[in-house]
């Protein structure tokens, strides 16, 4: 069973930075799509950024293009989320998710329906 867990939220100024973690485990995919997801309150849970593992290819929407970063420790199976530059309007709970498809293109065109493994999410909180 696939299991994802979230680490490394938690409450910072506007301009702060925060470095989230998703340490994996019962992860057997050869190729897959690591990606990062948010939900502020009352809002829809939205995407904040993607990445193959074919070829490490990544896709962040605007919103955070330039701001937020994915990288992975493939020895450690955990995958990083550096969000730098925070505003308040970054404030939701994260959750990282998986698929075992490592085409962006269509997974990303499905929002969160394009991914089959969620973790529980961990909370970012950027203050004014």
């Amino acid at each position: 069973e696939v299991q994802l867990v979230e680490s490394g939220g938690g409450l910072v100024q506007a301009g702060g930075s925060l470095r989230l973690s998703c340490a994996a485990s019962g992860f057997t995919f050869a190729d897959y799509t690591i990606a990062w997801f948010r939900q502020a309150p009352g809002k829809e849970r939205e995407g904040v950024a993607w990445i193959s593992s074919t070829d490490g290819s990544t896709y962040y929407p605007t919103s955070v293009k330039g701001r937020f970063r994915l990288s992975k420790d493939n020895a450690r199976n955990t995958w990083y989320l550096q969000m730098n530059s925070l505003k308040p309007d970054d404030t939701a709970v994260y959750y990282c998710a998986v698929v075992d498809t490592p085409e962006l293109a269509p997974v990303i065109s499905m929002g969160d329906e394009g991914m089959d493994h969620w973790g529980m999410g961990t909370r970012v909180t950027v203050s004014s």
